[in-house]
């Protein structure tokens, strides 16, 4: 199972509240008013937890005339214990989160209110800038070098630097005052 999921699934498990109103499901499927005087919940609390329980999966709703019908999920209470638990490529799920948390760091030390300040020294910090950068391009599309000096001032205003650093990492070809892309290459950024 995706351990995203899998989170969320437990998460949405740790609540007496919760717990209370997938009980009360379970029996037979109810709308929230009935829910609500069943757990002896406010009908605000009963749809919160409904909500969340909803986008675990858990539950399941269904529109019927004025109101909304809360049911079971089966196809995931089939699921066991060791199958919610069991998670495809842990350690490449713990690498990508490790790897995002240092971009969002780098990120956030050398950009302000969307703006480049400062370019890194180190090359692993500048390839993270860089690719902010390349967000603002479309793959398989020829740029002036006008059009690319001008999304690149819409984050930093040394366009030159910016602009020989993507062409040097080769992420981007120049030819006869043309840009493009280069496909294989941004993988490696």
């Amino acid at each position: 199972m995706d351990m995203l999921k899998s989170i969320q699934i437990l998460k949405s498990l740790s609540d007496i509240s919760r717990l209370q109103v997938l009980n009360a499901v379970m029996d037979k499927p109810q709308y929230v008013e009935e829910l609500a005087n069943r757990v002896d919940l406010a009908v605000s609390t009963v749809s919160f937890h409904l909500k969340k329980l909803e986008k675990a999966g858990l539950v399941n709703s269904e529109k019927e005339q004025y109101y909304t019908v809360y049911s079971l999920n089966n196809e995931l209470f089939n699921l066991s214990l060791r199958e919610l638990v069991t998670i495809d490529n842990i350690e490449k799920y713990i690498q990508d989160e490790r790897v995002e948390k240092y971009r969002q760091k780098v990120i956030k030390t050398f950009f302000k209110k969307k703006r480049l300040i400062k370019l890194p020294v180190q090359r692993k910090k500048k390839l993270i800038v860089l690719n902010e950068f390349l967000r603002l391009f479309e793959m398989n599309r020829m740029y002036t070098e006008t059009e690319i000096d001008e999304m690149i001032n819409t984050l930093y205003d040394d366009h030159c630097t910016i602009r020989r650093m993507l062409v040097d990492e080769g992420v981007m070809n120049r030819n006869n005052q043309t840009y493009k892309l280069v496909k294989d290459k941004l993988k490696e950024i």
